[in-house]
């Protein structure tokens, strides 16, 4: 008799993580044609969210986070265990406390395009997951889109930084002047 226990633990996990990634393109498929324009803004509310998905597998794993590499390889885990190992990433370490995520292959992407979806109604998921997750997991760092496949380019770069503070106008003219 087939049971959950005989089937190994790599291939439940594949299958969930599949599932996973291609569940957005199904939502959006079914879904956006019958909400219309308001679902783009309801969407990205529910991935705002993910992010306290991943702050909570984060601390569950005890997962590093407090250097910009670290943050940039917490990030890449969490996308591979909620999306798939068919993320195909890569972390650059960068001096000044920066570093990037090269994804090189992205299955929400992939799932998208053969849902019929737009490469921006891709990106707005991704856009709204990694945006929210870096600060929820460390408010000191912030990410940026530098290159989208989404948007046409061979690969997506996702830098990460410190959040630079913002200059007081002291700090631009020290003499006060207007």
């Amino acid at each position: 008799m087939a049971g959950i226990n005989s089937v190994p633990d790599e291939v439940k996990w594949r299958i969930a993580a599949e599932f996973s990634a291609i569940l957005p393109a199904l939502y959006d498929r079914v879904f956006r044609a019958a909400i219309g324009d308001t679902y783009s803004t309801m969407e990205q509310k529910v991935w705002l969210e993910t992010s306290v998905i991943v702050a909570d597998m984060v601390k569950t794993l005890s997962l590093p986070h407090q250097t910009a590499k670290q943050l940039a390889e917490t990030v890449d885990t969490a996308m591979k265990i909620l999306f798939g190992p068919e993320f195909k990433n890569e972390v650059l370490d960068i001096p000044g406390d920066s570093a990037v995520i090269i994804v090189r292959r992205c299955p929400i992407l992939a799932h998208a395009s053969r849902s019929g979806l737009t490469g921006e109604q891709a990106f707005n998921k991704c856009m709204a997951f990694t945006l929210a997750s870096v600060p929820m997991l460390n408010k000191e760092f912030s990410a940026r889109f530098v290159r989208t496949m989404c948007t046409g380019d061979r690969q997506c770069e996702i830098k990460i930084q410190k959040v630079l503070a913002p200059e007081s106008s002291m700090a631009k003219d020290p003499d006060n002047r207007a």
